[in-house]
């Protein structure tokens, strides 16, 4: 099983462990990360889950970011602060948004949603009202003056990295990837 995050959320971690909606838990492996557009697939063995896990998990529908317009509804899907699954909504604020991290973080082209982008909440799924995958929540604007600047990446910009690293053809430039082979 492949799951999409984001490269910061698994930066420098020693072991994974991926948690399903169950509340059950298997060891994962990153087998591709791409600092500089901050994407990382991680994979768990499907030996490892159990039937009933394994029952309840669904492939997600991509959908297509290049067709979002301003003003669209879009749900963000997370983990927000650590407390489990959350959902919340909203609508695309603006689109092909930079945003400068602070930390040497940098990106452009981004989605920019007033729906709630909390800590944990990254490599979270941006769904469009379809249910489809539009985006991969990044980042939010904290600041004392700004509120609901949310960013998620794109899934059109991602999505040719995100098959070459589940097909091990992934190569970068990046020093922080990690070779799917």
């Amino acid at each position: 099983i492949y799951i999409v995050t984001n490269e910061h959320v698994i930066d420098s971690a020693q072991t994974l462990t991926v948690a399903f909606v169950d509340d059950s838990t298997a060891s994962g492996t990153v087998i591709g990360s791409d600092s500089t557009n901050d994407i990382a697939v991680v994979s768990v063995n499907k030996s490892d889950l159990s039937s009933d896990t394994l029952s309840q998990i669904k492939v997600m529908e991509i959908g297509d970011s290049d067709s979002l317009v301003v003003g669209q509804q879009v749900v963000a899907i997370g983990n927000a602060l650590g407390y489990g699954q959350s959902v919340s909504e909203g609508i695309v604020s603006a689109l092909n948004r930079s945003m400068d991290g602070g930390t040497g973080i940098y990106a452009e082209g981004l989605i920019q949603t007033d729906a709630a982008i909390n800590p944990g909440n990254s490599g979270g799924a941006l769904l469009n009202m379809n249910g489809q995958l539009i985006g991969i929540n990044s980042a939010k604007y904290a600041d004392t003056e700004v509120e609901g600047m949310g960013y998620s990446i794109p899934i059109n910009k991602v999505e040719p990295i995100i098959e070459e690293m589940i097909n091990g053809t992934y190569t970068s430039t990046d020093s922080s990837s990690t070779d799917a082979n």
